[in-house]
């Protein structure tokens, strides 16, 4: 299945079918949002090109998987990265290998960026995920805790 890096000139056509795919991600979190508020955060992330979003379809072009991609600085490495923050295949491109199609988009697209690594964070429940990581030679941080802060944000 043919994986392409959504462009901010690709927007107008792309946003709809990527938007829905994003909220197939966000129910299956079960945080579900608005479709509008969905399309004005993935259009402004794209359109500032502060992600990378590599969508993935099947032979007639429906769209049926995305990875998103925020870049950092890897401190300890002094070197660019990436965070593999959203992988999501819809129900109908199941079980055809497109997640690990995807992943390895998202490997290419950091190596030809520079970057020295890939992280991901993910449910410790999501043994199928996991499975697919460590099949693709990601090792699980076993140094690092990962903790989280919420905040308001102002209104």
């Amino acid at each position: 299945m043919p994986v392409s890096r959504v462009l901010p000139a690709d927007l107008p056509t792309v946003l709809p079918e990527l938007a829905e795919l994003f909220a197939g991600y966000l129910d299956f979190y079960r945080v579900p949002r608005p479709i509008g508020e969905i399309e004005a955060f993935l259009a402004a992330r794209l359109s500032a090109n502060e992600s990378v979003v590599l969508l993935a379809r099947d032979a007639v072009g429906t769209a049926l998987g995305f990875v998103q991609l925020y870049p950092f600085f890897a401190s300890l490495q002094l070197k660019p990265a990436f965070l593999l923050s959203d992988l999501y295949v819809s129900p109908a491109g199941r079980r055809q290998g497109l997640a690990e199609t995807l992943m390895n988009a998202a490997r290419a697209h950091a190596e030809q960026s520079g970057a020295c690594g890939l992280q991901l964070e993910t449910a410790k429940d999501n043994f199928a995920g996991q499975a697919l990581y460590e099949k693709l030679g990601y090792v699980r941080d076993e140094v690092f805790y990962t903790y989280w802060l919420g905040l308001n944000a102002p209104a």
